[in-house]
Formats: structure tokens, sequence, C-alpha cells
């Protein structure tokens, strides 16, 4: 890569896809639509939270209006996350072969669909089948939008890669912030006889983000440039440079012949994750992952089931305090996760965030179900404790280790293998949460407690950081090393 004068600014020669690379992640590639294109992303995972979290409260009235069995409510709760493991999968193996723009166009319209489709669902069956498809979007959504954060991001300093994959934590909970004020203006706008309605009108509202989405498309949205350079159309990704950053990138004439790369099929897609390179990082952000999201899906999603029935709460009390929770002690906990990303590490703040929330489940355990007002208090702030132990370590920072591990070629396929898979975690959670909570009351947290445990014995297991790994430079390095070999 060199400079030269030309029309326009500056002119910015590329030669090899490297060169795309190391523009973007020395941070001298800057602009309006990059920074758009970032905060689109955070849209999408604002997407998710909301259409995740906006059935949490209103499970009681479902289980009414449908007559269902804790089963059956398991079932309800559960159908969103089985949609993502697929979607998940399938989405991440996409955004490497079709590009990161079209399966983050696709995923927006199934979020409208599915979210008027949950609000107008006549009967339980509509509503597993609409909240799959829900989570089907959910699941193409991660891979796309941690792809567009770590690609639209430099390496190291402000705006790193670290600290913007960290920042899907905060967007998260000021999303499931939001759910809660939602359905808090509902509360009060809807006459009494029509809080049943809550969890449609709720739900249906999710679609509103999703339209607004696509119809700034046009004018922000792009396709990563690292992502089309990988795929040797060092044009396309010159146009993207010169519109998304306003640098005036031009393929010079010297410039790398590179054809498409070879087309992978079905399982050789997920097969390179287990290189011997790849292996140990897989394994490991695979467990983080699902300790943490188990954790996750039964504490922040059961905080209505918490607190109406252990902490034995009325409606109001449950809704208040389920936004507290979220707004005051996770979305400080992500903010924190953001601003130390960069000075110090994934590792760090995943292993302390871990260890304050067995620290929390162990108390909230022991306290059992409080009968004075001072240990209900004492058990909200043990909850407050692990959000925010959950927004500032694994929650933030399990992404880094799922997305910041591996090189462009391959980091959506990296990403949806690892969310499909650690969904498999979550949908047991959601599932088993109503029954468990039925049938142990607080003793529910001593089988909470077995997550961050587990997240606590595979980071000591293997110390990788993977905050400000170049692996697209170690990733080239390799290839030269094995090119000269033959």
């Amino acid at each position: 890569m060199s400079t030269q004068p030309g029309a326009g600014g500056e002119q910015v020669l590329i030669r090899s896809a490297r060169d795309v690379t190391e523009l973007v992640n020395s941070g001298a590639a800057r602009g309006t639509h990059a920074k758009m294109i970032v905060l689109l992303a955070l849209g999408g995972i604002f997407l998710d939270a909301y259409d995740l979290t906006s059935l949490a409260y209103g499970i009681t009235d479902i289980k009414q209006q449908f007559g269902l069995s804790p089963a059956g409510a398991g079932a309800v709760t559960a159908s969103i996350s089985v949609g993502a493991i697929f979607g998940a999968w399938l989405g991440g193996v996409l955004v490497d072969r079709l590009g990161r723009y079209r399966v983050f166009m696709a995923d927006m319209l199934f979020f409208v669909v599915s979210a008027i489709g949950c609000a107008l669902a006549p009967n339980m069956e509509v509503l597993i089948l609409f909240r799959f498809l829900m989570g089907f979007g959910v699941g193409m959504d991660i891979p796309v939008a941690m792809a567009f954060l770590a690609e639209f991001s430099r390496l190291k300093g402000k705006g790193s890669k670290g600290s913007r994959t960290a920042a899907w934590s905060p967007a998260w909970y000021v999303a499931t912030s939001a759910c809660y004020l939602v359905i808090m203006g509902l509360y009060f706008a809807l006459p009494e006889q029509h809080h049943d309605l809550l969890w449609r009108f709720t739900v249906g509202f999710g679609a509103v983000p999703a339209i607004v989405i696509l119809l700034v498309r046009n004018k922000y949205m792009n396709e990563s440039p690292s992502w089309a350079a990988n795929q040797g159309d060092l044009e396309r990704a010159a146009r993207i440079l010169r519109k998304s950053y306003g640098v005036n990138a031009v393929v010079a004439p010297d410039a790398e012949v590179a054809g498409k790369p070879a087309e992978r099929r079905g399982l050789r897609d997920f097969a390179r994750l287990f290189e011997p390179r790849y292996r140990g990082r897989t394994v490991q952000a695979l467990t983080i992952g699902l300790a943490q999201t188990f954790g996750y899906n039964a504490v922040a999603y059961g905080l209505p089931i918490i607190i109406t029935s252990i902490l034995a709460q009325g409606a109001l009390n449950t809704i208040t305090a389920s936004l507290v929770l979220n707004l005051v002690f996770a979305v400080t906990g992500g903010l924190l996760g953001i601003r130390l990303a960069n000075r110090t590490g994934a590792w760090k703040m995943t292993f302390v965030g871990f260890a304050v929330q067995l620290a929390s489940l162990v108390v909230l355990a022991l306290i059992g179900k409080p009968s004075a007002a001072t240990y209900v208090l004492f058990a909200i702030f043990a909850l407050g404790a692990f959000m925010f132990a959950q927004a500032s370590g694994p929650g933030a920072h399990f992404m880094s280790f799922a997305s910041l591990s591996y090189p462009t070629s391959m980091r959506g396929t990296g990403i949806g293998f690892n969310q499909g898979t650690l969904r498999v975690g979550s949908t047991l959670a959601l599932f088993f949460f109503p029954v468990l909570s039925a049938a142990f009351g607080s003793g529910v947290f001593w089988v909470i407690a077995l997550a961050p445990l587990m997240g606590l014995v595979a980071l000591l297991v293997k110390r990788w950081e993977p905050v400000g790994y170049d692996a697209d430079a170690v990733e080239a390095e390799w290839q030269r090393e094995e090119a000269a070999v033959r």
C-alpha cells in the first residue's frame, strides 16, 4: 500500500487484500458512513435483545390466555432460542459466502414479519412458529453484526475492534431497558382490564426499529471492504473505502490478481475452526459462551419470574425492578466493559465478571425466599451485581473471543458456530428455568451457579487474549510460510 497525490485528496494505492485490512486496522481510514454502519450494526443487536426480552414479562399472561402448562410456557419461551440456533449456524456461513450486507438486510425482514406475527398470534402454535422465525433472524444477525463491528474498526486505540465488539453489551441492555420502558408505558396507557394485551403491543413494537433500519439502508449501509477484498474484488473494496471512509483508494496497476476463494461446502466450513491453529480458541470461546449464556438467560430473562414468585412482588414492582436492574446495573457495566477493553483486555474482565457472578448466585441461594424488606432489597442488589458483572465481563467480552480470534475469511463462520452452539445452552435455560423455579424455588440459584464456575475453569485452562490481536496479519504470515514450504 502506498500514497500519492491525486484528485480528491491524497490517493491511496491498493495492491492486495492485506492493504485494505491494514488501512482499516491502522485507523487511517475514517468516515461518517463507517461510523453509521457501526451504529446500524449495534441497532441489529438492539433488536436481538428487544425481541428476546419482549415476552419475558408477558409469559404469565400468555400462560393464562392460552392455558399453558409449565412445559408449554417453556416451549413458547425457548422457541426463539431454537430458531436462533439454526439461524446462527446458517447465517455465519452465509455471512462469509454472500457478504455482510445481504445477510444483514435479510434478517431485518425477519424481524419485521416475525414481530407482527407474534403480536397477532391467535394460539400457542402460531406464537411458537413466529417466535421461531424471530429467533432465526436473531441468530443470523449476531454473526453479521459482530463482523461489521470488527471490520469497520481500527485494531487499537479509541474505536478499536476490542471496544466496539464489547459495545454490543450496553446496546443489548439498553434494548432490554427500552423493552421494560415500553411495557411500563403501556401499563399506564392501557385500561387495567386490557393489561393482558401488554405482551402483544410490546412484541409488535419490535418491528418499528427494523423498519427504520431498512429505510436508511441505501444511504449508509455498505459491504465490509475487508470481506470484498478477501473475495478477490479489490475494485469493490476501493469503492467502499471511498464511500464509507472518504479515502481516495485506487487499485494499483501492479495489484495482486486474486480470484475468488475456493468455495467450501457444508461441514468443511466448520471444520476449519478445529484446525490445530484455531482449535483451542474455538473450544475456549464456546465454553465461555455456554457458561455466560446459561447464567444470563436463567437470571436476566427469568427476572420477572424471580421477582414475582421468589421475591413475592406485584406487577408494577416487577416491571420497575426489572427496568432498574437493566438500566442502572447492566448498562453501566456494559459501558465499563467498553472503556476497559483496551486497557485491561477481555481475559481479565471476563474472569472477574464470572467470579462476581458466582458470589452473587451463592448469596441469592443462601437468602432463599426473603420474608423481610431488608432481605428483598439485598437480594435485588445481588441480582444487580450479577447483571453488572455480566455486562462488564463475560457478557461484553465473550463476543471478543468469538469475533477477534479469526481472520476475515472465516469470522462469520466462527461467530455463527459459536452462537448457534451456545444457543443450545440458552434454550435449555429458557425451557427449564420456569420448571426448575417452580420445583426448587430459590434453590435454583445453586444450579445456575455452575455456569460461572465452568467459565472460570475455561479461562484458567487457556489464558488467551483476543483484544489487540491481528488475526488477518497472522493468517497472512501462516499462508506465506506454507507457500514457502511448498
